[in-house]
């Protein structure tokens, strides 16, 4: 098995024991906001037509 990778995979610095695999705070923080606002994203098969969001109120409901 090969050994991880020492590079932050942000900025491709070396990786900090206390952040890794990211380089420090700020690129640690940077992925996450890239997560929160959906800059990365899991794909998945798509969401059923009931399950969509109604035009009526915004609401998430099976049984709109």
């Amino acid at each position: 098995m090969s050994p991880k990778s020492s590079s932050c995979p942000i900025c491709g610095q070396a990786s900090h024991p206390d952040t890794r695999p990211f380089c420090g705070k700020p690129c640690r923080d940077r992925d996450l906001l890239q997560w929160l606002g959906e800059g990365y994203r899991v794909p998945g098969t798509p969401a059923a037509d009931e399950m969509k969001k109604s035009d009526d109120d915004g609401v998430d409901n099976p049984l709109d």
